[in-house]
């Protein structure tokens, strides 16, 4: 009988883990320079943390099961939820703003795919306790450094922006009329704003046939998709009060995004950018792939999701009760690292040792292995032979091992306090005192 790893789950061998460990360094390094600090919280959290954030409809995406104490968990498929959770219990104890980042495992049973797996790894950057625009601008341009630190361009990606408040006020306004509705009836705004949210990946008949369920005309749903298109309402809805409004928020917006330059070119203002989740409250941006073949007949300029967030000020008070403004972005592991293969962003992996030991004679071992243990006292990364080999076979490990010195442990040399150095890449060899060798390395 053989084994294999679970359908959508992943074994790392060496090559992948380095893969992986350079993504999450990345990720780390970009986000401490911006004055985040790292938490972490349980991969196992209680069912009703997700439920009663997303509905019971949650429960069929995710690896739950009742636990030998008789409680409802599942493994987390987010981290918000874990965060609101934790920056509720204790938000007295932290100055504002909060920002904080974590770089979690996820779960979602979901069908396998490229770019969606059963698990991922995913950074999660959030500010909390900052409800001004000045929060957007550092998270967004957060995010496009952080991309950028792997050597991807303006070329590469594009982060899609909007805020559902500009939706809100065209949904509500004259021209479109829907309303608020009072507490427990259906949220006509929250439907449209889903439908929106699919509208381009979807057929115009069927998003046609969804807005009539909360009915909207004809004449609607295209100022709708013309808004969409558009980022911003057309001359059919000039004179509205909501285009004032709006334009004042798009002036506000566009004003602090400009006075960041090295992010401003990544931004695209974009009106189907809604998100599907309901407890985004205003803005919402998602990172987008450039399509490499976009402009060739049929192929669509924007290409596969990279990363994705919003704001969400409401959260923290749902899960736990205290108010707190928030906004935050995740970006996963899965199709940033299919892009990096695809670009060969990827560096070649290190080497595992600095220096191979080679022992001559077996008479030397115990005298060669105090040495070896001397230069990992001394934060030198070591390797040697096992078992007594040829010198030959010796150097061939050394080199496979990536090691840049060999050290040759011989007879007529240890009786002197003597060792040969000999740099592998230029064959160069050198007798050194025993007590240099550090020196020479």
């Amino acid at each position: 009988m053989s084994f294999q790893a679970l359908p959508g789950f992943r074994d790392f061998y060496p090559d992948d883990l380095f893969i992986r460990n350079y993504v999450l360094s990345k990720w780390r390094d970009t986000v401490t320079r911006y004055g985040f600090v790292e938490y972490d919280a349980p991969p196992l959290e209680a069912l009703e943390l997700y439920t009663h954030k997303s509905g019971d409809e949650i429960v069929s995406q995710l690896f739950n099961f009742v636990d030998k104490g008789d409680r409802a968990v599942a493994l987390r498929p987010e981290m918000t939820p874990s965060l609101a959770r934790m920056a509720g219990a204790r938000a007295r104890d932290f100055k504002k703003p909060m920002k904080w980042f974590a770089v979690p495992q996820l779960f979602r049973y979901e069908s396998p795919q490229k770019g969606r797996l059963r698990e991922h790894f995913q950074l999660n950057c959030d500010i909390m306790g900052e409800s001004g625009f000045g929060a957007e601008v550092e998270i967004l341009a957060l995010l496009v450094d952080t991309l950028r630190s792997f050597g991807l361009t303006e070329n590469d990606f594009k982060v899609r922006f909007f805020s559902r408040e500009f939706w809100r006020l065209f949904l509500t306004s004259s021209d479109i009329g829907l309303s608020i509705p009072v507490e427990g009836a259906p949220d006509p705004i929250a439907i449209a704003l889903g439908i929106i949210d699919k509208m381009e990946r979807r057929k115009p008949e069927d998003s046609r046939k969804d807005f009539g369920t909360i009915g909207l005309t004809d004449k609607h749903i295209e100022l709708i998709t013309q808004f969409a298109s558009s980022g911003w309402l057309t001359e059919p809805l000039k004179d509205t009060l909501a285009n004032d409004q709006m334009e004042t928020l798009k002036a506000q917006y566009l004003e602090k995004l400009q006075a960041f330059p090295s992010i401003y070119p990544f931004i695209q203002l974009d009106g189907t950018i809604v998100r599907g989740l309901a407890y985004y409250t205003s803005t919402t941006f998602e990172a987008f792939e450039v399509n490499p073949k976009a402009g060739q007949t049929g192929e669509k300029f924007v290409g596969r999701a990279i990363a994705g967030g919003g704001r969400y000020d409401d959260l923290v008070q749902k899960i736990s009760g205290t108010s707190l403004a928030s906004i935050g972005f995740g970006m996963g592991d899965v199709v940033l690292g299919n892009m990096l293969k695809e670009r060969n962003l990827f560096p070649a992996r290190q080497s595992s040792v600095d220096v191979y030991v080679v022992i001559l004679e077996e008479t030397l071992r115990s005298s060669a292995l105090g040495l070896v243990h001397t230069l990992r006292d001394q934060g030198v990364r070591v390797d040697y032979s096992f078992v007594s080999a040829k010198a030959g076979k010796q150097f061939e490990q050394a080199q496979e091992r990536g090691a840049s010195h060999a050290i040759i442990v011989a007879p007529d040399e240890w009786q002197k306090g003597q060792v040969k150095i000999k740099t592998l890449a230029t064959r160069v060899e050198e007798i050194v005192s025993i007590q240099d060798i550090r020196s020479k390395l």
